[in-house]
């Protein structure tokens, strides 16, 4: 199958099934990086990273940066069209028919049901990055200085969250800090 071909169709099947927005990618390029190996786990933590902390979606910061990787501008362009065609088709569809059915028992069902799949899907993506992010995989498969760098990792996490809670800064200051702290540690 031609490569922009298979970046469109798989990027399409992402955006046909991660409900619950950006973060609920993250399972699904998961599975692409073990299928096509298109960038590796670690470029996938930085992806997140940087999507979180600059204007645009996780999904299509990731679709841009594993398109471009692997066919360059125009893959960055298919990976993104491909992501976002499913929400276009859905919302052109929903748009005509939804003000037919907004009242019906059981549309309100199946949003009511849809909303623990998606809390449970960025739950899981969350699991994901923070297990990655904090060195838990490392210490899982062994790794020589796992437990040390686990450690310190959480308690550099627990560290922002109590100063999250107790300074009520804006988000980019603590970006910030975890960028220089992030240059000056590694």
């Amino acid at each position: 199958m031609n490569l922009l071909l298979l970046l469109y169709a798989e990027f399409f099947k992402i955006g046909l099934f991660a409900v619950g927005g950006g973060l609920a990618t993250i399972p699904f390029l998961e599975e692409l990086i073990d299928m096509y190996h298109w960038i590796t786990q670690e470029d996938l933590i930085n992806i997140i990273a940087v999507a979180e902390s600059t204007p645009g979606a996780v999904g299509v910061n990731a679709a841009t940066f594993m398109g471009y990787s692997t066919a360059g501008v125009l893959g960055g362009i298919i990976a993104v069209l491909g992501l976002i065609t499913p929400s276009i088709i859905i919302i052109v569809i929903v748009a005509k028919i939804f003000h037919k059915f907004k009242s019906n028992s059981y549309v309100k069902a199946a949003f009511y049901g849809i909303r623990p799949v998606a809390a449970g899907i960025i739950g899981a993506a969350g699991i994901s990055v923070a297990m990655i992010a904090f060195g838990i995989e490392d210490l899982i498969t062994g790794a020589s200085t796992a437990y040390l760098a686990t450690v310190f990792n959480i308690l550099l996490g627990l560290l922002f969250f109590f100063a999250i809670e107790k300074f009520k800064k804006h988000a980019i200051v603590y970006i910030a800090v975890g960028a220089i702290l992030g240059i000056l540690i590694v």
